[in-house]
């Protein structure tokens, strides 16, 4: 069946990622230097209880290493012409992408778990529901990938991609909950966090961990990531198809 071959390339695909781009510098540093230097920076600082903020650590941690990851599996091999020996390949475009986004996830899954061990160990945060807290990592591992993937096919270096994906993610940092609540925001900023796919995660994230949420639970939060997804993957399958004309 076509979908099942299809499926067994794009794992192929990220797997051959897995092994060759895990350990590259823009990987370490935005992937997994900056998610902790930015969340001892707070939790220094901060003169609440630190266990609130892990949450917001683990979405961040989530959102920086996927899309890190997105950005240079997609540029380098741009750069180097092993894209387009792919696209050259017996492959569909959705396939292509879709195992470059499961590449990605599996790297933003293993720094998301890393912060959960760090944040429930020495951080003091509980953990409510763990079947829950993993889902809400996996879909939002999925959406954020799938969100590096759009910003990277329409560059064509590394630097221009974490740039790029930068406009992105530190606004989203300041306006989705992952440091202040989203009901101390001015109503302008609030209305302008619903509108953010982190919001959703760090929102699932709490309730996962603390068995409570400020404004949304995760059944309405895990579609809303879905739907962003599913979004940005078709929105990268079509400019790919377009830079290929």
């Amino acid at each position: 069946m076509l979908w099942l071959e299809d499926m067994t390339r794009a794992l192929y695909i990220a797997w051959k990622d897995a092994k060759a781009y895990y350990l590259k510098p823009p990987n370490i540093s935005w992937g997994m230097i900056f998610p902790v230097a930015m969340s001892l920076a707070f939790i220094l600082k901060s003169s609440s209880d630190i266990g609130e903020l892990v949450p917001g650590l683990i979405g961040m941690a989530t959102l920086f290493g996927t899309t890190s990851m997105a950005a240079v599996t997609i540029t380098f091999e741009r750069r180097i012409g092993s894209l387009e020996r792919l696209l050259l390949a017996p492959i569909s475009l959705h396939a292509l992408i879709l195992g470059k986004v499961l590449g990605s996830a599996l790297f933003g899954i293993t720094i998301s778990l890393v912060m959960v061990f760090l944040g429930t160990i020495f951080l003091g945060a509980p953990m409510m529901s763990p079947a829950l807290l993993f889902l809400t990592i996996l879909v939002a591992s999925l959406t954020f990938s799938a969100m590096g993937c759009f910003v990277s096919v329409s560059v064509r270096e590394v630097f221009e991609a974490q740039t790029l994906a930068n406009l992105f993610r530190f606004p989203m940092i300041f306006l989705s909950g992952v440091f202040l609540p989203i009901s101390s925001m001015p109503l302008p900023a609030q209305v302008i966090a619903y509108a953010l796919p982190l919001t959703y995660a760090v929102e699932g994230l709490r309730y996962a961990l603390f068995g409570r949420c400020e404004t949304l639970i995760p059944l309405v939060g895990l579609p809303v990531m879905l739907f962003y997804g599913l979004a940005f993957f078709l929105g990268s399958v079509h400019v790919l198809e377009k830079r290929q004309k």
